[in-house]
């Protein structure tokens, strides 16, 4: 592979040298710098330009020409517009196929709006000739970068124990999704955030400020015994691209994560499906919603019975909680807004975290829970009972629905 550096002086002649350069000088040069380079130069030069290897061989050939002939070949250029259309242009509903097969794999960072595959492009390939759509590796490649793809590491797709049933999982919730999207029906994803300490402590990132003069902060992170941290449950809806964030100061518990989607949806939700029947919600294998967790059920039930919508819940696989969209939809943003800046007050929390926003239209609003919520409640085998419990024919652990009741 090509230096960096490398590839980034090439870039900066080009990007000189590209105004004054028509289609065929364009691919000589390319040529010219190639043949230079020695062995890897076709490739260093793809890359810096963002031109085709099969240009730039093309241009090594053109230098192996007759001088007469290469000169007749410079002065000679297609009309405007002339030239093999671009597969998008003839193909216009390709990218929408190519994300439709990677969307149910994507993998990465969840702090990071970047978005990974695992799925190699070769298949990728042969997916989409199957299905009509006839393009080659190399044009994989170029149309997942144009997507926001990039080629994952191994070692991010090892995280935790692999379920048999991992991927099968991904592409039930996809379906799930689509199929809530297309009846109008709201999708929320849901998690806590990570424990925040309140006071003068250390964020990570940097802010800018005047020069030398940096927030100063306390040395030791030992939690303020008057404020003590925050825990921030999110509500993230996958559909309108909106977001409600609870910011509690007790315990994270089941009770806990049930009441920040009880005022989302008094907040947000109902306002936004005043049709709503039924209520998606994709959740964690593990924490306050794990789907062992008796109390989340016997809390989702008073949900359902309260709003009279069907309530239905996917969970992630076990290891695979950091794929679920909340995390880089929305709590990777809120992390960037808030980085470098101590988290002095509860206030300041909640303002950052209203303040949020993307460049893809991303809205959130956020509210203080002063509730006291006990944890280790249990719950008797009678309670568990009564709940209008319904598991899915697929991994009823994971996917099930629970009924609203009757009011007496």
């Amino acid at each position: 592979m090509p230096s960096e550096d490398l590839v980034e002086r090439l870039r900066r002649k080009y990007e000189r040298l590209a105004p004054y350069l028509n289609e065929q000088t364009r691919a000589v040069w390319a040529a010219v710098e190639a043949e230079a380079l020695g062995r890897g130069g076709v490739s260093a030069v793809a890359v810096a330009t963002g031109l085709s290897r099969t240009t730039v061989h093309a241009g090594i050939e053109r230098l192996g020409s007759e001088q007469a002939k290469g000169a007749e070949l410079l002065h000679r250029q297609r009309r405007p517009g002339g030239g093999r259309k671009r597969l998008v242009e003839k193909d216009a509903g390709l990218l929408d196929v190519l994300e439709a097969l990677v969307e149910p794999m994507t993998r990465g960072d969840p702090e990071s709006p970047l978005r990974w595959t695992c799925k190699s492009t070769t298949k990728l390939a042969e997916e989409l000739t199957s299905q009509g759509h006839a393009v080659s590796q190399r044009t994989v490649c170029a149309l997942l970068e144009q997507l926001e793809y990039s080629l994952q590491a191994n070692r991010k797709t090892q995280e935790g124990g692999k379920h048999p049933d991992r991927n099968a999982q991904f592409e039930y919730i996809a379906k799930t999704v689509k199929r809530f999207q297309a009846k109008g029906q709201p999708v929320i994803s849901v998690d806590t955030k990570k424990k925040e300490l309140i006071g003068a402590f250390k964020n990570g990132g940097r802010e800018w400020a005047p020069k030398g003069e940096p927030v100063e902060v306390k040395v030791h992170d030992f939690a303020d015994p008057t404020l003590g941290k925050v825990v921030p449950y999110g509500v993230y809806d996958v559909s309108a691209n909106r977001g409600w964030v609870s910011v509690g100061i007790d315990h994270d518990t089941a009770e806990f994560a049930v009441a920040t989607i009880r005022q989302w949806w008094h907040e947000m939700g109902r306002a936004l499906y005043p049709r709503a029947g039924q209520l998606l919600i994709m959740a964690d294998c593990g924490g306050s919603n794990g789907n062992r967790v008796r109390l989340w059920k016997v809390e989702l039930q008073k949900l359902a019975t309260e709003f009279g919508l069907m309530t239905h819940v996917c969970h992630f696989p076990p290891g695979t909680s950091k794929w679920n969209k909340i995390e880089h939809r929305m709590f990777c943003h809120i992390s960037t807004n808030w980085r470098g800046r101590p988290l002095t007050s509860r206030e300041v929390v909640v303002n950052l975290i209203s303040d949020t926003t993307s460049s893809k239209g991303l809205r959130i609003q956020a509210a203080l829970d002063t509730a006291a919520y006990q944890a280790g409640i249990r719950v008797s085998r009678q309670e568990f009972d009564a709940i209008l419990l319904k598991p899915a024919k697929f991994h009823g652990e994971w996917n099930y629905a629970i009924s609203p009741q009757a009011h007496r």
